[in-house]
């Protein structure tokens, strides 16, 4: 009873086991296709950067990049080696507990053979049925010899599946052995290329380390660029919501002129909140209830720059602040909406990069680094509808879309919003 009981929980172990991992695995192999492909894509615009730099600069941040991927892609192979060490580890207790009863099986078998032969005659089995006092008595033993013999069979025919049972195992543990040395010898594969990409950054910071002068001030000077138009959006919004709290409270006033005073007026006018509709209130709460589950700004890409200040690869001194996520995408992209809105704005920030401002109630998302704009201020949008093509960086031959997301003019990381950023 108690090795029933056990073997029992060694099958719901079993079954516990080859169900959850299997959609482990699945995620794991998911997600190590999804490194190849940026790993591709990083290859890819390193070649490129490399055949139109100007400067290793750009070279060294893909490289970086790159490097970091190669990281993850050991991390998740070494996570399947072992999640499949778990496997093999269950499947050996299995073949363990199948040869222990397999023994116990063949050797009770063989003591009822070895009875069953000495008594093999059909007159001692006669002689067994006449030797009965009564009729009953040898119709009990007509009945357990027939028992006996089907006793027997069905030893027979345990045996017979517990030893398909135990090569199925290992075979199953021999196809896990050879999966795991095809992983091991991947890593090891992806070890060496990730040392020599190592060894080729390094090459690359020792010659950006050369020229690092006119480098830290090419960098100062875009930040000093990125900060202009982050001050040019600033007042962008806080003009719409000047605008829009100006609109209300005139409603507001002919709505109420005897209640309505004209320093709450202006209170309302020069706000730095937007004063919301009951219309516009619904908006900003269905916006915000879709936190985390909004969809990226474009259709498929990977964040080349997060949000927030972070120093700069190189120079550990040199701060780079982003207010928003920058988004490397192919080229050709378009931008699009990543909810319903108002566009209540489209800006002209430089000769080649314009931007588009939309409004979910007292929410704020900007679009910026566009070649062109496919939508008008005034226009209503929908979630995932096209809004501009994102342009293509004739130095770089990069496509990179600066998405920002504010609470009236606080900024929030566009990463806590959208769908698994």
């Amino acid at each position: 009873m108690t090795q029933r009981i056990f073997s029992f929980l060694l099958l719901l172990m079993s079954l516990a086991v080859w169900s959850q991992p299997a959609s482990q695995k699945e995620k794991l192999e998911q997600r190590k296709a999804q490194i190849l492909r940026e790993i591709q894509e990083k290859q890819n615009q390193l070649e490129s950067v490399q055949s139109k730099e100007k400067t290793v600069a750009g070279v060294l941040k893909v490289q970086t990049e790159k490097i970091q991927l190669k990281q993850k892609l050991i991390n998740t192979t070494e996570k399947q080696t072992k999640l499949l060490n778990n496997d093999m580890y269950i499947n050996q207790i299995n073949i363990n507990r199948l040869k222990k009863e397999l023994v116990t099986l063949k050797e009770d078998y063989a003591e009822m053979i070895l009875k069953s032969y000495k008594s093999r005659s059909e007159q001692s089995r006669a002689m067994f049925l006449l030797s009965s006092q009564n009729f009953l008595q040898a119709y009990k033993r007509a009945q357990y010899m027939k028992q006996y013999a089907s006793y027997r069979k069905i030893q027979g025919e345990e045996i017979q599946a517990k030893s398909i049972e135990l090569e199925t195992y290992n075979q199953k543990i021999g196809v896990q052995k050879k999966e795991k040395e095809k992983l091991i010898e991947e890593n090891e594969k992806e070890r060496r290329e990730l040392e020599r990409e190592k060894i080729a950054q390094q090459e690359l910071q020792r010659a950006i380390k050369k020229d690092k002068k006119q480098i830290v001030a090419e960098i100062k000077k875009k930040q000093q660029e990125t900060r202009n138009i982050d001050n040019q959006i600033q007042k962008l919004l806080r003009a719409a919501i000047a605008a829009a709290n100006k609109k209300t409270a005139s409603a507001v006033a002919k709505a109420n002129p005897k209640t309505t005073t004209a320093a709450e007026t202006k209170a309302t006018e020069t706000s730095t909140k937007i004063v919301l509709t009951s219309e516009g209130q619904l908006i900003a709460n269905n916006f915000r209830a879709n936190k985390g589950k909004l969809p990226w700004p474009v259709e498929k890409g990977f964040v080349s720059l997060p949000y927030g200040d972070q120093p700069h690869p190189i120079y550990k001194t040199l701060i780079v602040h982003n207010s928003g996520v920058e988004i490397t995408t192919d080229q050709g992209a378009n931008a699009r909406a990543v909810f319903g809105g108002e566009v209540i704005s489209v800006m002209v920030l430089s000769p080649v990069n314009k931007a588009v401002m939309i409004q979910h109630g007292d929410y704020f998302t900007v679009y910026q680094n566009l070649s062109s704009v496919s939508v008008n201020k005034g226009d209503k949008v929908s979630t995932k509808q096209n809004i501009g093509r994102i342009r293509t960086n004739g130095d770089t031959g990069k496509t990179v879309l600066k998405f920002t997301l504010s609470q009236n003019t606080t900024y929030n990381n566009p990463a806590s919003w959208l769908f698994n950023m």
